[in-house]
């Protein structure tokens, strides 16, 4: 294998094989082609996401790039005595024109070249340096946690920093 070529670590997916959502592969098209090394903004609605969202369409505006922005929201939970659903996802249409509706308030999209939304769903921090990785993002923008738990615990921005193959940028 050349050093060029890596493997992806244990339990991740294999870079090569691109997604747009869940578990369906991104298909290389010409549409696929104008997101070359794009901006990814972590977007989850909280205040520090829209801040970091502002500041990614920035980057992208400045750099020429398209922005892609992705929502991760996580799995489907049902409790086990009972079987109640308890998080239910929102509907792909429905999440797309709230987060375009947010990127709307913290600027002007016109002034972006490109949108696109990704809707993932799992741990957050793996689906948003899968998506950087497969996209081969030029920066991957994120807010910063509010809770100081995380600070002990550890948290998103912490393990991308770590793990995320292109340049993690925190916006408070």
């Amino acid at each position: 294998m050349d050093q060029a070529e890596s493997s992806p670590l244990g339990g991740q997916p294999d870079p090569r094989q691109r997604r747009v959502q869940g578990n369906e592969p991104l298909r290389s098209s010409s549409a696929d082609a104008n997101l070359d090394h794009p901006v990814v903004a972590g977007f989850d609605g909280s205040p520090s996401s829209r801040n970091a969202l502002a500041y990614a369409a920035g980057v992208s505006r400045r750099l020429s790039r398209p922005l892609v922005i992705v929502h991760v929201a996580p799995a489907v939970y049902c409790e086990p005595l009972t079987g109640q659903v308890i998080g239910v996802p929102r509907a792909r249409a429905e999440t797309e024109r709230w987060v375009r509706a947010e990127l709307a308030e913290v600027c002007d999209e016109c002034e972006v070249a490109e949108v696109r939304v990704i809707m993932r769903h799992g741990n957050a921090a793996r689906e948003l340096a899968t998506a950087a990785d497969e996209l081969s993002a030029d920066a991957l923008v994120i807010g910063a946690p509010r809770q100081r738990w995380h600070h002990v615990a550890g948290s998103v921005p912490g393990w991308l920093a770590r793990h995320a193959r292109c340049p993690v940028i925190v916006v408070p």
